[in-house]
């Protein structure tokens, strides 16, 4: 598995599309092999060495399926400069500062997939874009290597978390394989540099604080994974609609106070206008690995002889708030399991209406799912690579076909998990 990882991650373009799901399908299958043979023994150590072999092998891997790096470090050199990252689009910049420009923030700006678009990145993450433009001294490889170092450590206490969390809830250890070895895993935060792992890391934190009463910390931590990335907010019908949790003051405290030093940045300079627009820019324009919003793209086109994507997002995203508010309300949590598996439902129904789906979204749901019963998420793990089958082209152009496949393995997860009787999923 090591070597077909590193294999994948240094020497396949993601161009090459049968090449990347030959591989992906046998490192799954690799994956669950050692799920469903390794001796189940107390010993966690070898499967945190065995991750930990893969990981450090891809330190000095480029991120060949995304290129968000070359962003990540461009916002972080204009915190080390003292600039606004939210104040101008890289374009605007350019050309307002050209005094400031080098060969390495001229090597950024070729790589930017987005020099048109404010940053979208809270200012968490951009503590971190700072740390590696500092750590850089000019060489975007440095800096990549530093983010990757972080987040490597994030892993390292994601599989603390779950390690505490499996014995809190008497979870069997080997289930640790399926994360610390999932090539969904792997290539989207070690390669490829995405954030979702630090999210899970926090959600994990909030979960281990609940389930030990810790009701400051419980907040804090969600807030904190809010800050990383603005989805887990919609987890908050969760927590609202959870007896325990709703009327303890020290909770909503910690909330406030981590949302508050997590997006404090954003209230100088009327950064939040710039923000906050790139993200409405972001959810009325782009479509990728979609379900629900594709078929109804289509049924636009039928009647209105337009990609009605301006309407739809809207419809949708209303769609989405009231169906969490929905399952929440009948769902009504009565422990920490419970609430965890609201939150996995929750992930479920926000990422199929929505009209862009990337991998690595999958990444905090999947997580939070290995402490319940639940298998879509998993399941999703695999089928999620044939979305990359869009990059094999010129021009990015998704094959209706392979989306319909990765969209019938998932329903059978659904299925398995929400609609099989109780008896027979025991």
């Amino acid at each position: 598995m090591l070597a077909l990882v590193w294999y994948l991650a240094m020497e396949v373009p993601r161009s090459d599309f049968n090449s990347n799901l030959l591989i992906y399908s046998l490192l799954f299958l690799g994956m669950w092999v050692l799920y469903k043979f390794a001796p189940n023994s107390e010993n966690w150590l070898w499967i945190f060495i065995a991750g930990m072999a893969i990981r450090l092998s891809l330190l000095l891997a480029t991120p060949e399926w995304s290129d968000d790096y070359a962003r990540f470090l461009w916002d972080g050199q204009l915190v080390e400069a003292g600039q606004n990252p939210y104040a101008q689009i890289p374009e605007d910049w350019l050309n307002s500062n050209p005094e400031m420009i080098d060969s390495y923030l001229s090597q950024l700006f070729e790589n930017l997939n987005s020099p048109s678009y404010y940053s979208v990145y809270p200012p968490l993450n951009q503590l971190i874009f700072w740390i590696a433009a500092k750590a850089s001294n000019g060489m975007v490889w440095n800096g990549v290597i530093i983010i990757r170092l972080i987040l490597i450590l994030g892993e390292i206490g994601v599989f603390l978390l779950f390690l505490r969390l499996f014995e809190e809830f008497n979870i069997p250890l080997n289930r640790l394989w399926l994360y610390w070895s999932n090539p969904l895993i792997l290539m989207e935060i070690t390669v490829n540099l995405h954030f979702e792992g630090l999210v899970l890391l926090f959600l994990l934190a909030s979960v281990l604080s609940l389930s030990r009463k810790k009701m400051a910390l419980t907040g804090g931590f969600w807030g904190l994974s809010i800050g990383m990335k603005l989805l887990p907010l919609i987890l908050a019908p969760g927590f609202i609609f959870f007896q325990a949790v709703r009327n303890k003051k020290f909770f909503w405290v910690g909330v406030i106070l981590a949302t508050l030093l997590s997006f404090g940045w954003l209230l100088t300079d009327r950064s939040y206008v710039n923000f906050f627009q790139s993200l409405k820019l972001y959810q009325g324009k782009f479509e990728f690995n979609a379900s629900i919003y594709y078929l109804l793209r289509e049924v636009g086109y039928w009647i209105e002889g337009y990609n009605t994507i301006y309407y739809l997002t809207k419809i949708l995203s209303l769609a989405t708030v009231i169906s969490i508010f929905l399952f929440s309300w009948l769902r009504r949590p009565d422990s920490v399991i419970q609430l965890i598996d609201l939150w996995v439902l929750t992930y479920l129904v926000y990422l199929i209406l929505q009209p862009v789906v990337h991998p690595w979204y999958l990444i905090p749901g999947f997580g939070l799912s290995l402490l319940t019963a639940r298998r879509a998420f998993l399941i999703w793990s695999f089928s999620v690579i044939f979305s990359y089958q869009a990059y094999g082209n010129d021009n990015f152009t998704e094959s209706p076909v392979y989306l319909f496949v990765e969209y019938l393995i998932l329903s059978v997860g659904v299925y398995l998990d929400y609609f099989l009787k109780k008896e027979k999923l025991t």
